[in-house]
């Protein structure tokens, strides 16, 4: 089958094509494994280098070819479609997959009409609450085209019921979370990984990795370690990622703040650690997302807390002392000392990326099926 995949180029602060980073790589990677012919068109926002690329792959084909946004933003923009309708057009493909935000779901979602192709809604998250949403008439397009899409993946079952709820979706709708590098995140020494990281070897480290941001719920974390640090001296909080100027990192000799880790370091950190969080708040971002700290917390054989919201609850159905009721302190203080004194590993066990993706590979080739069956 040969496959057009639309997404963006940046994605999580990293660039799809130069590190093959997580999902908006992983999902054409695997899917050219599974012996289909890839294009996969990449818009930049910024002004990445432009050019084409050819992926080695075990089986079938992925080749990649990257635009960007110059100085004159507007006309680029206004051009790509043509631009991207163009390429397809001369690669004819089978179907063509819309992925990494509303743009790109609406572009693919278009180009798929204008070739007469299956369109396939990639979802990585609840992309209105992203602020692409705040441009007149996106969402609309955006609902139509994932109403319209023959099959739907989307990141959690959260979204996945949304999806089919919310917008009528009359296609096939399946929840397909992200997964991690197993290679990189793996149980390792913690002392190895406190010496490599300069923390300290014999204290009680809490923390996270991620955007520390005050709309997902840090705010939470720091609020639960000032409880924590009135009561037991040996507790300190360990911090990567970009910080959120709206809220003040905490300061002391307790804290420790690494910055913006490369992806390898943060295996390490969490590696480092006796407890990892991961913060959420009842917004539609958390309610429909599927952190993937979870599973690279996971896949790296510590212990975690999580707020009760999204796919959480029923991802720790095994583990409820895991949980804390979002956006309270309190609750998380209760479960971040529940876990140093009994350390508690979820049960969760990741899927490898092959695994995942074979789900969504199946579902491409009954479509394919049904359109060689009604042709």
């Amino acid at each position: 089958m040969r496959i057009v995949f639309l997404c963006k180029r940046r994605y999580m602060g990293k660039d799809v094509i130069d590190d093959r980073y997580a999902r908006l790589y992983e999902i054409p990677f695997q899917l050219a494994n599974f012996g289909h012919d890839v294009l996969g068109l990449c818009l930049s926002y910024y002004r990445d280098a432009e050019g084409e690329w050819q992926h080695p792959t075990q089986a079938g084909t992925l080749r990649w070819v990257s635009r960007s946004l110059g100085k004159t933003v507007l006309p680029d923009l206004l051009a790509y479609p043509q631009r991207a309708l163009a390429i397809a057009r001369e690669y004819a493909p089978d179907l063509v997959i819309g992925a990494s935000d509303i743009p790109h779901v609406v572009l693919g979602e278009w180009i798929a009409r204008r070739l007469d192709r299956p369109f396939v809604a990639e979802l990585y998250d609840n992309f209105e609450s992203f602020g692409l949403s705040r441009i007149p008439g996106s969402v609309t397009a955006f609902r139509r085209a994932v109403r319209n899409a023959a099959v739907v993946s989307c990141t959690s079952e959260a979204l996945a019921g949304h999806v089919r709820d919310a917008y009528r979706a009359r296609g096939h709708v399946l929840a397909l979370p992200s997964t991690v590098d197993l290679t990189l995140f793996r149980p390792r020494d913690r002392a190895a990984c406190r010496r490599s990281l300069g923390l300290p070897e014999r204290a009680k480290l809490v923390g996270t990795a991620g955007g520390l941001h005050a709309d997902k719920g840090i705010g939470t974390l720091y609020q639960a370690y000032e409880r924590l640090t009135t009561e037991n001296p040996d507790v300190h909080l360990v911090l990567a990622g970009p910080a959120d100027r709206r809220i003040a990192l905490p300061t002391g000799p307790r804290v420790h703040y690494l910055g913006e880790l490369p992806h390898a370091l943060v295996a390490e950190l969490f590696g480092a650690l006796d407890v990892g969080v991961i913060y959420l708040r009842d917004t539609p971002f958390g309610r429909f997302c599927f952190p993937q700290k979870a599973y690279e917390m996971a896949a790296c054989g510590i212990p975690f807390v999580a707020a009760d919201i999204g796919a959480m609850p029923a991802l720790l159905a095994d583990a409820p002392e895991c949980l804390y009721r979002a956006d309270d302190a309190d609750s998380l203080a209760d479960a971040l000392r529940g876990q140093l004194r009994t350390p508690r590993l979820t049960g969760v066990v990741p899927e490898d990326w092959r695994q995942l993706v074979a789900r969504l590979n199946e579902a491409l080739m009954r479509l394919e099926s049904s359109a060689t069956v009604a042709a």
